[in-house]
């Protein structure tokens, strides 16, 4: 049990080194009101005066104290001279001369045999860490003290609770020295000890407050009741250390402080504990065993060993899955570059692959938020682009005056007996122009995705790419580069899909049926027009006697447009303008849809060809070839400096927390339970 605390005190060595306190170790918390005596109530633990004094907040910065027990000197001379004087931890510490010193961590090697000298050093340090305008900060000090008349303890000294700030204090001194004991005490294996004064009302104690809040139960607190020798005349706190006034679960032990006067006068710590028990004697006779300054520190050495005991399971585990957990982030920071040269091959080489099982939708790293990569294309391919081309109507924007305007157009200055074939051309073509737009834009769809491809392999990749950040920025213009000189090349076959289509107007396409039935009700007009002329011929006379603007004969000073828009656009049509607007619409409807089914089917093969597949094709080549240049290499494998200290940082981390394994590891179980 013995060797418990100053297990604890190596465990918070090897973790100072590192600068880190990703382990809340078990320690000794003293909280109180300025003024309550928390500095007395040390310095009698200690034996010595070694804390600054003065009027306002003289602890400003936490004070972390060590206290080991080693042997007296002379048997520690004894030790190193080899006198057959058994050596062990608390008693081997050669080439120090002294009965009593202190170490700080701050001055590393460095000896302080003059108690005196260690408050002049905390005061300096104090005024380092937090200027002399009576701030606080939150930075600890470190203290080690060791002696042959201490007990191993370890406690944190934090500034006393204040309320109205003085001289050039900050406004919100009080919340932040609040917020400070708060961020101690919060620590779950610390122990809280709250100092109270006698001569003051418990129920209104500060220090019991904020234990309270961290500690409901009571568990982890114990109450010091200070200058019991200044209470009012008649009056005692014997109900009050009973427990009866406010229980406190892990004990209330009573204390009387050195006075003010003693102080001034110098009065040694030995003669105020020979005062002491005399008092307690004198006024609480029957707790005289169980109060004093030497009660306190067996009380707190026991708690604190026991506590430990308790905690350090608990540590064990914490620290076995910290160590774990740290070499995982070790190892994916990877090791410094040796060979550059395998280096940038190996990092282009599974961006490439990355990239190209992006698209082909086995990477490693999927996402469940939102299609990307090769599925995003095809997505774009059959729902995006798909439903646009089905969206469009195959006579949209045709209405029937644009048909018969076409028809006479293209018949010139001769009435047409049948539909002529060029106005079918003429209109169909304009129908199919309108299938290049959605076409365009199915390309750029498909640009961004894989220009959105990169970043995704950025993040998900490699680790590398993190490192070395040039070496990401130059990937990202590559491929970006690769991308840029493919969309014009495949724009341009895209575009000659739809200029293929307008280029010829192949009636004789297997699925164009609709013309062959059109073909077979022409001759049956030709028959009808040859066995009935007369009757057409009367027909038209009485057609033309209808005054319709626009169809009539025009005037001298109007000449004849279709589309004027004085045209009447609803005026009824004659059945032969009904048949012939049918027919054209019925065969540019007919052959739309098979343009339509060949541009559907035949720009994703496009896209697939001229970008996606040269893409994957050429992108290591293209990587390699401009990436991999022996003047490069040093420039793009330059780490950056976020990532050479991170990995410093975890290094010296982890091996702190194996330290902190085999510090523990070295305590059998008989010392835990």
């Amino acid at each position: 049990m013995e060797t418990l605390i100053p297990t604890i005190n190596r465990l918070q060595e090897v973790f100072l080194t590192v600068g880190a306190e990703v382990i809340q170790l078990p320690q000794i918390v003293v909280v109180g009101s300025q003024s309550s005596g928390k500095s007395s109530v040390l310095e009698s633990l200690v034996g010595r005066d070694f804390l600054p004094r003065g009027s306002g907040i003289v602890t400003r910065r936490p004070l972390v104290l060590q206290l080991v027990n080693v042997a007296p000197l002379q048997e520690r001379l004894k030790s190193e001279n080899g006198n057959g004087v058994k050596q062990n931890a608390q008693s081997s510490y050669p080439g120090v001369k002294a009965e009593e010193w202190g170490t700080f961590l701050h001055c590393k090697n460095q000896i302080f045999a003059d108690f005196q000298e260690i408050r002049q050093e905390i005061e300096a340090e104090t005024e380092r860490g937090s200027g002399d305008n009576k701030g606080i900060t939150p930075e600890p000090i470190y203290l080690k003290i060791f002696s042959p008349k201490v007990l191993n303890l370890t406690l944190v000294d934090l500034p006393g609770i204040t309320k109205v700030p003085v001289g050039d204090q900050p406004e919100d001194i009080e919340a932040q020295v609040q917020e400070m004991i708060l961020s101690f005490i919060s620590n779950p294996n610390s122990l809280i000890l709250t100092v109270s004064p006698a001569n003051s009302d418990l129920a209104t104690s500060d220090a019991l407050k904020l234990a309270r809040e961290v500690d409901p139960d009571g568990r982890r607190t114990l109450l010091v009741v200070s200058k019991l020798d200044l209470m009012d005349a008649g009056t005692d706190a014997l109900e009050v250390l009973l427990g009866r006034v406010i229980p406190v679960r892990l004990g209330i032990i009573g204390v009387v402080n050195r006075s003010q006067h003693d102080i001034n006068t110098q009065k040694s710590l030995e003669d105020s504990v020979r005062d002491e028990h005399a008092f307690l004697q004198r006024h609480y006779p029957s707790l005289a065993s169980r109060a004093g300054s030497r009660y306190l520190a067996k009380t707190l050495s026991r708690l604190l060993m026991h506590h430990i005991r308790d905690c350090l399971p608990e540590l064990k585990t914490r620290v076995t899955v910290l160590s774990a957990q740290y070499q995982a982030r070790l190892n994916s920071y990877g090791q410094p570059v040796e060979d550059h040269s395998a280096t940038l091959l190996q990092i282009v080489t599974k961006f490439a692959s990355d990239y190209c099982n992006t698209i082909e939708g086995t990477a490693r790293y999927i996402q469940t938020s939102e299609l990307c990569g090769g599925a995003r294309i095809c997505y774009i391919f059959h729902e995006t682009f798909g439903r646009t081309l089905q969206s469009i109507d195959p006579l949209g924007g045709l209405t029937e005056l644009d048909i018969l305007t076409a028809i006479r157009n293209a018949t010139g200055p001769r009435p047409a007996l049948f539909v002529p074939e060029v106005s079918f051309e003429l209109l169909v073509k304009r129908q199919i122009k309108r299938l290049e737009e959605p076409s365009m834009r199915c390309v750029e769809l498909v640009h961004e995705e894989l220009q959105r491809i990169i970043q995704h392999c950025s993040s998900y990749s490699t680790q590398e790419l993190i490192r070395f950040p040039k070496l990401h920025d130059s990937i990202v213009e590559v491929v970006t580069g690769l991308l840029r000189k493919r969309l014009p090349v495949t724009n341009e076959m895209v575009h000659n899909l739809v200029a293929i289509e307008l280029a010829y107007i192949n009636t004789k396409h297997p699925d164009f049926t609709d013309a062959a039935q059109v073909s077979a009700s022409v001759n049956s007009q030709q028959a009808e027009a040859v066995d009935g002329g007369k009757r057409w011929k009367n027909e038209k006379v009485a057609e033309e006697r209808v005054p319709a603007a626009g169809f009539g004969s025009p005037s001298k000073s109007q000449a004849i447009n279709l589309l004027d828009s004085a045209m009447p656009v609803s005026r009824k049509l004659s059945s032969k303008e009904q048949r012939d607007c049918e027919i054209i619409q019925r065969l540019i409807k007919c052959y739309f849809l098979i343009v339509r089914k060949s541009i559907q089917d035949s720009v994703p093969k496009t896209v697939m060809h001229f970008l996606v597949n040269f893409v994957k094709e050429h992108l290591q080549s293209e990587l390699v070839g401009q990436l991999y240049k022996q003047g490069l290499l040093q420039e793009l494998l330059i780490e950056s400096q976020d990532t050479a200290q991170q990995r410093t940082e975890v290094a010296q981390m982890l091996e702190a927390l194996k330290k902190a394994n085999n510090i523990i590891s070295e305590m059998r179980e008989t010392h835990l339970w």
